[in-house]
């Protein structure tokens, strides 16, 4: 293997640049994820059919749940959930998915509503696995109109589940028999008698000791997806009876034993919101889980990178691919994008964790925001990776095609991504939402190598953005509702992108600042400035038209992103060392191995 361990002082630097990254509680959530998923049993198996992968990953989700002494805890605390996240997706993307089923949607679900009375012991140790059952075959994205009912029983004081259409059933829920005993939360509506009173939470069990269904319920493997090996199925109930316990009840929806409804909220839509909270915290574990496969697939390309030898410019000359512009470049602008999403992420948890009832719309959207920009993110460099490792990058021993396909699903789990920015897109034209203040200084007054200058530009490109959806929203007589927010739509979805890039570039601009020592600090300003730059660049004919941009500082632009680039190339294994990435797990993949065609298949 060829040796691409850093001297003792760029260790050093790259563990300043880790700080930056993972904080001052690194030990805490994020070093024992990293143990144990660059343990053995957490290896690369190569030759495993789906089914094989699949039954791993429950055999690696016990081993995960055994690492956490208070579940319970574990749930609670955003920050160490994410963590998680980070470090499990690149090792195993379904145990991934299982894990983020069973802790937050699941248990997440019971443990935020009134559960004093509910014993919780074996989904804490795991002698049955949680799923959450919520989208419908007929309802995704307007999962409030779902039809799955769920009727209160005045004989019994208890309540009956049924799907009534085919389109009820619920879609691609992990229910099968694999992995053994599983109860889900289902979202049904609850009738009373003849009132339907909106959607709530039912636990329900779902299969025996054995994984065998239970009584009316029905459950169907779905075709194998492109994305993370899990059990997918469709999963219905034909008059499935269930005790008046079965309920998760809160001060959004109580139903006393006699069937008497009290709700501190009057919406239905409201109520299902509140219900299925667990979401919002499941879009930054999506993020989250994107940005470990990102910060590991960045890891491979720039060692991969520096290992291959290619041809120079001269006649039996020999350089490493990095040597090339055409090659780092675009490895060094995806590093730039990997340390702003992280340090977005960071942010938007921390604001999360705080959140209280007051802002918590505000903070349902900037969690929406975040986790859109960052998985789409993750889809571009994870390409940009598997691209500079060439067919090497196909096999799947080497951790960047695999990952790739999976973060598929994280573009569409927990809100598919183009449909929670629409509607965030909406709810920031109607008010959630200030642009920041123009600058007072003139742009001849300013150099593009100044971060707050290329940081207010971002701002700028928000603003701008802003005022042109606002205009199209207020323009014109349109035909129907639906043409009018057509005619807006386009760009409000560009002042959404331009609002994450901002935030992202904000991050890292604060973590520059922040940094223990002048070599972290220039480096983190350095792709905060390369960072901000090719944005800038993309949109250097509104900011010129603006007045915010000279002409001059137009056409210095591409050499000023060069410049960017030129100054971190050099510090491109640093960089990527700060990801942390365990050695045990880089040392396993094919890739980074010498080319000895005996040392290219694992065993």
């Amino acid at each position: 293997m060829i040796d691409n361990h850093l001297p003792t002082p760029q260790q050093g630097l790259s563990n300043d640049l880790s700080t930056a990254l993972f904080g001052s509680r690194a030990a805490a959530f994020h070093q024992p994820w990293k143990r144990l998923f660059g343990s053995s049993p957490f290896s690369y198996r190569e030759g495993l059919t789906h089914e094989e992968r699949i039954h791993l990953s429950y055999e690696r989700l016990r081993l995960v749940n055994d690492a956490i002494d208070d579940p319970a805890a574990f749930v609670g605390d955003p920050a160490a959930l994410s963590a998680m996240h980070e470090w499990a997706g690149v090792v195993d993307a379904g145990m991934a998915t299982c894990a983020s089923i069973h802790y937050n949607l699941f248990l997440g679900s019971l443990l935020d509503h009134d559960h004093q009375d509910r014993d919780l012991t074996e989904y804490l140790d795991m002698s049955r696995v949680g799923t959450f059952l919520c989208t419908e075959l007929g309802h995704g994205n307007d999962a409030a109109q779902m039809e799955t009912t769920c009727t209160f029983d005045r004989d019994t004081g208890g309540f009956v589940l049924d799907t009534p259409t085919p389109d009820a059933c619920k879609w691609m829920p992990n229910t099968s028999s694999v992995g053994g005993a599983k109860s889900a939360v289902v979202a049904a509506r609850l009738r009373v008698d003849d009132r339907d009173l909106g959607v709530f939470l039912f636990l329900t069990p779902l299969s025996d000791a054995h994984g065998t269904p239970l009584p009316g319920v029905e459950i169907r493997r779905l075709p194998q997806t492109a994305s993370s090996p899990v059990d997918h199925c469709a999963t219905s109930f034909h008059q499935v009876p269930l005790p008046y316990s079965a309920l998760l009840q809160g001060e959004h929806g109580r139903l006393t034993r006699d069937g008497r409804f009290t709700s501190n909220l009057g919406s239905p839509r409201k109520r299902f919101l509140r219900s299925i909270g667990r979401v919002t915290m499941g879009k930054l574990c999506m993020s989250a889980y994107s940005l470990g496969a990102t910060r590991h697939a960045l890891t491979v390309a720039v060692r991969h990178a520096h290992n291959r030898h290619t041809s120079g410019m001269t006649g039996g000359q020999r350089v490493p691919l990095f040597a090339h512009r055409s090659h780092h470049a675009p490895l060094l602008e995806a590093t730039a994008t990997a340390y702003a999403a992280t340090l977005l992420q960071r942010d938007v948890t921390r604001q999360w964790a705080d959140a209280t009832d007051d802002d918590r719309e505000h903070h349902e959207r900037l969690v929406a925001v975040a986790k859109g920009w960052i998985t789409w993110q993750a889809r571009a460099i994870m390409t940009e990776c598997r691209e500079r490792c060439g067919a090497q990058g196909l096999i799947l021993a080497n951790g960047i095609a695999g990952q790739l396909a999976a973060n598929e699903g994280t573009i569409t789990a927990e809100g598919d991504n183009k449909v929670i920015w629409v509607k965030a897109a909406g709810e920031m034209l109607l008010g959630g939402f200030t642009p920041q203040p123009v600058s007072e200084l003139p742009p001849e007054q300013r150099l593009l190598d100044d971060p707050q200058y290329v940081q207010d530009l971002l701002g700028d490109i928000e603003r701008i953005w802003h005022e042109r959806a606002r205009a199209r929203l207020r323009t014109g007589r349109a035909p129907s509702p639906l043409a009018r927010w057509n005619a807006t739509v386009t760009p409000a979805l560009q002042l959404v992108d331009a609002h994450a890039h901002r935030l992202a570039g904000q991050a890292l601009s604060a973590a520059a600042a922040e940094a223990g020592g002048a070599q972290s600090r220039s480096l983190l300003t350095d792709l905060h400035r390369l960072f901000a730059l090719r944005r800038i660049a993309a949109h250097s004919g509104d900011l010129l038209a603006q007045g915010r941009i000279t002409a001059e500082q137009v056409q210095h632009l591409p050499d000023a992103v060069d410049n960017a680039v030129m100054a971190l190339e050099p510090h491109a294994l640093t960089l990527v060392a700060g990801f942390d990435v365990p050695e045990e797990l880089l040392e396993g993949h094919p890739v980074l191995r010498t080319a000895d065609a005996a040392e290219l298949v694992p065993a």
